[in-house]
């Protein structure tokens, strides 16, 4: 049976907000570091998956002992990054979602690496977000709703050259058929008037940035 939903938990920004996250019967899937973080709050991973550089060998024996399985890969002869890795797995699996935690950090380079994983995704038809505790982040092609919760400010960011025939419905300050290019910013920070909102495009693949201060 397919799961409902799997979990990457990757060696960035991680805490008691990300095992909030976790429901019953979720797949836990821990990227290197993210192993660790899993088996030190007594979760069990289905898969740890990684090269292991950013751990010693004894938090490695640490992950081999409390995961259902481990895929690990020499972290110099390896053409993907570990999340990568991961979430081509995860995709595999045919889940109805997958959820990246633990992807957005200090290395800048790894976080967009991470946001060009959405359309990695979104390509195979895949469910995908990211989320931290501050931003859940959602790459679209097509007509999507928007659920009002704890995140305040809704933003929009063109992810291909040009975004065309964009219409908000339920959002503070809406859009008709509008058109947004890399570089505008006319999409940041609006906000939902009612409980939900939608948003339709014609063309193109649009960054869904929720956030809170």
């Amino acid at each position: 049976m397919n799961p409902t939903r799997i979990l990457l938990f990757a060696g960035g920004n991680l805490g008691n907000w990300a095992i909030q996250e976790i429901r019953e019967n979720d797949w836990l899937v821990g990227v290197d570091r993210g192993a660790l973080f899993l088996v030190r709050n007594g979760l069990v991973p289905r898969l740890s998956i990684g090269d292991f550089d950013s751990v010693s060998i004894e938090e490695m024996a640490e992950i081999e002992r409390h995961s259902m399985h481990v895929s690990s890969c020499d972290p110099v002869m390896k053409d993907l990054t570990d999340t990568e890795m991961a979430l081509a797995w995860a995709i595999e699996q045919q889940p109805a979602e997958i959820v990246l935690l633990g992807v957005l950090g200090s290395r800048f380079d790894h976080m967009l690496a991470n946001l060009h994983l959405l359309n990695k995704a979104l390509q195979t038809g895949t469910n995908c977000r990211i989320l931290d505790e501050t931003n859940e982040i959602r790459l679209i092609d097509r007509q999507s709703t928007i659920e009002q919760d704890h995140f305040d400010h809704i933003s929009l960011l063109p992810f291909t050259p040009e975004v065309t025939g964009i219409t908000l419905t339920g959002f503070l300050y809406p859009l008709k058929d509008a058109t947004l290019r890399i570089g505008d910013t006319l999409g940041i920070s609006n906000l939902l008037t009612e409980q939900t909102g939608t948003i339709t495009i014609q063309t193109g693949k649009l960054l869904v940035v929720k956030s809170k201060d």
